[in-house]
């Protein structure tokens, strides 16, 4: 299973993919993991890199028994278009 490091410093979640870091800027609310931006680098973008992250970000937050707020638009269209992961929106 992929792991995500909560980079605190920096209010990013963090997953290393083929050496590179995926990430997604973040703050917590009470109870909830607002996702303010998700990014890949460019030479991992079109691999599922991002998917994988998200993947891996939602597990996390289900395990936490956190909701999810995404502003950010690729997250919020990636757990639309995950139905596993819709009770997880906030």
């Amino acid at each position: 299973m992929t792991r995500l490091r909560d980079n605190e410093a920096t209010g990013r979640l963090e997953m290393i993919e083929a050496g590179q870091v995926v990430f997604a800027t973040y703050r917590r609310e009470g109870g909830r993991l607002v996702i303010l931006h998700v990014e890949s680098p460019p030479s991992l973008r079109g691999s599922g890199a991002a998917g994988r992250f998200m993947d891996a970000l939602a597990l996390d937050a289900r395990d936490a028994g956190e909701r999810i707020v995404p502003v950010c638009g690729y997250a919020a269209t990636w757990l639309r278009r995950h139905p596993t992961y819709r009770d997880l929106l906030a």
